[in-house]
C-alpha cells in the first residue's frame, strides 16, 4: 500500500477520480445512461486498497461530489432551491461513497473479502433508506431510478422494493474491486465471485421470468396536457376558455376510443364541487374523466385535488394530494384518504409528488388496485425522471400507471414498468391515447414492505463487527 503520493500514484488517483466522476455524471441525474451507473464506483473502489485511507476516502468523495454537479442547473436554475438544500443533494452521494470505501478498505485489510463486497451495498442502502425517512422529498435521489430502462433489473422492485436495485448497483463494482485487490487470496476470490454470480444471476433470472407474464385485461387511456394558461380561475374568461379546450381534447380522445381521460394537476382553480361540464363530457362519451383541480370550495382549506367523473355517478370521486412540495404548495391542506373508483377494473387516484413515496403504492396495493390515475406537474426538464419515479411505484406494488403531467411527460406504463405510450409536454401541448395492459398482481414488496432494508442493516452490522475484529492477530494498516 502506498505510503505517500508519488507521481505515478497521483496520476492513477486523478484518473480514477475523473472516471468515477464521469460515470456518476452521465449515469445519474435527469437522463441517466443506466449501464454507466454500474461502473461509476469501480475506479475509486479499485484505488481503495492501494492508497492510504484518507486519500482513498477523499478520492471517493471528490468523484461523486463532482459528478453530482450534474444536478446544479436543475436544482438551482429550474426549481430554485436554496443552497442549504442543494449542497447535501450534490455532496451527499460523495460522503456516502467515501464511507463505503473506508469500510471496504478496512475489511480487505482484515482479510474479509466477502464481507468487504457485501458491506459496500449494505452501507449504501442503509444510508439511502435513512435519507428517505428524513427527507420531505421521499425517495427522490435514489440511484435505483437510474435503472428504469433496464427492465430485467427493474423487476427486483417487486421483490425487494427499490432497495434491491440500489444494492445490486453497488454490489457489482464491489465484487470486481475485491477480485482485483492484490491482497485477496485465490480462495477469497472464488468465494466473492460465487456470491456475486449467485446474487446477480438470481436477480436477472427473476426479472426475465417476471417479464413473461401475460396481461389479463386492457383499457384504452387518453392523456392530455395544455401548457397555458397556468391554473386560471374557472370563473374568469381565461379559465372558461381553457376548460373549453380540455373539453375539446376529451372529445378527440373519446373519438379515438379512450375509456379513461386524465388531465394534469391543478388545471383550473374553482370552488365548484360538481364541475358540470366535465361531468357532462364523461356521461356523454361514456368515459372516466380524471382532472386535477385547485379546489377552493372548503371554508378553511384549499386542496390540490383530483376529481374523477364516472359515467352515471351523481358526484365526482375526489382525492386530495397527500405529499405537498415544501414551499411551493404551502397554501394547500394535505389529504389523508385513498380513493378507489367504483366497478372494475380497480382504479385508484393519486397526484404527482405522492408517487415519490412508498406509502401511496402500498396503500393502493392493499386495496388491490390494478391502475392508478395520476395528474401531475413537473419542472420542464425533469419529465423523464419524475415520471419514472411513478412507474417504480407501479412495479413495487403491482399496478399500471396513467400519468398526465404538465411541463413533463404523458406516460402509460404497465405493472412491469414497460412504457406503453409516452409523449413530451415539457414545452408544449400534448395528447396521446394507448391500450394499457392490466394484471391482477400481488408483490412481495407490497406485503412485506422494507424487509430488504432490515436485511441490509443486519449485514452492515455484521460487517462493522468484522471490521474491528482482526482475523489473524494485529493486521491493522494506516
Amino acid at each position: 500500500m502506498a505510503s505517500r503520493l508519488d507521481r505515478k500514484g497521483l496520476a492513477l488517483g486523478l484518473a480514477a477520480v475523473a472516471l468515477s466522476a464521469l460515470g456518476w455524471w452521465f449515469g445519474s441525474g435527469l437522463a441517466p445512461q443506466w449501464w454507466l451507473t454500474w461502473l461509476a464506483p469501480l475506479p475509486v473502489l479499485l484505488l481503495a486498497p492501494r492508497w492510504r485511507r484518507r486519500w482513498a476516502a477523499l478520492a471517493a468523495f471528490a468523484a461523486y461530489a463532482l459528478g453530482g454537479l450534474n444536478q446544479w442547473s436543475y436544482l438551482h436554475g429550474y426549481i430554485g432551491l436554496p443552497l442549504a438544500t442543494i449542497v447535501p443533494a450534490v455532496v451527499g452521494p460523495g460522503v456516502t461513497l467515501a464511507l463505503c470505501v473506508l469500510l471496504f478498505r478496512r475489511l480487505l485489510v482484515r482479510e474479509r473479502p466477502v464481507a468487504a463486497a457485501l458491506a459496500v451495498p449494505a452501507l449504501w442502502v442503509t444510508i439511502e433508506y435513512i435519507n428517505t425517512q428524513l427527507s420531505p422529498h421521499g425517495t427522490f435521489g435514489s440511484i435505483a431510478y437510474t435503472q428504469m430502462d433496464a427492465l430485467a433489473i427493474l423487476q427486483l422492485a417487486a421483490f425487494t422494493g427499490l432497495w434491491g436495485i440500489s444494492f445490486a448497483l453497488l454490489l457489482v463494482p464491489a465484487v470486481l474491486a475485491v477480485l482485483a485487490a492484490p491482497q485477496v487470496s485465490a480462495r477469497g476470490r472464488r468465494a466473492v465471485a460465487a456470491v456475486g454470480v449467485v446474487l446477480l444471476g438470481s436477480a436477472l433470472g427473476f426479472g426475465v421470468w417476471r417479464l413473461q407474464a401475460p396481461a389479463t385485461a386492457s383499457m384504452r387511456v387518453g392523456l392530455v396536457s395544455l401548457e397555458k394558461p397556468v391554473r386560471p380561475a374557472l370563473r374568469d374568461a381565461a379559465g372558461k376558455a381553457l376548460q373549453a379546450r380540455y373539453l375539446a381534447a376529451i372529445d378527440r380522445l373519446a373519438a379515438a376510443s379512450a375509456q379513461i381521460v386524465v388531465l394534469p394537476e391543478t388545471v383550473l382553480a374553482t370552488g365548484d364541487a360538481t364541475l358540470p361540464a366535465f361531468a357532462d363530457a364523461a356521461q356523454r362519451h361514456g368515459v372516466i374523466v380524471d382532472a386535477g383541480i385547485d379546489f377552493t370550495g372548503e371554508p378553511r382549506a384549499e386542496r390540490n385535488m383530483a376529481m374523477a367523473f364516472v359515467p352515471g355517478a351523481a358526484m365526482p370521486t375526489t382525492y386530495a394530494k397527500h405529499h405537498l412540495i415544501p414551499g411551493f404548495e404551502k397554501q394547500y391542506t394535505p389529504g389523508d384518504d385513498y380513493r378507489m373508483l367504483p366497478g372494475t377494473p380497480r382504479i385508484g387516484l393519486a397526484i404527482c409528488k405522492d408517487m415519490d413515496f412508498h406509502d401511496i403504492g402500498r396503500a393502493y396495493a392493499a386495496r388491490d388496485a390494478q391502475l392508478l390515475l395520476v395528474p401531475a406537474w413537473d419542472f420542464s426538464i425533469d419529465g423523464w425522471l419524475h415520471g419514472r419515479m411513478a412507474i417504480m411505484r407501479g412495479v413495487e406494488s403491482g399496478f399500471a400507471i396513467a400519468r398526465a403531467a404538465r411541463s413533463g411527460r404523458l406516460t402509460l406504463s404497465d405493472d412491469r414498468g414497460r412504457v406503453v405510450a409516452e409523449a413530451s409536454s415539457e414545452q408544449h401541448d400534448a395528447e396521446l391515447v394507448g391500450a394499457l395492459p392490466l394484471r391482477d398482481t400481488h408483490t412481495l414488496y407490497a406485503r412485506w414492505g422494507n424487509w430488504f432494508v432490515w436485511l441490509a442493516m443486519a449485514a452492515l452490522a455484521a460487517a462493522l463487527v468484522l471490521a474491528v475484529m482482526p482475523r489473524h492477530g494485529n493486521t491493522s494498516r494506516p
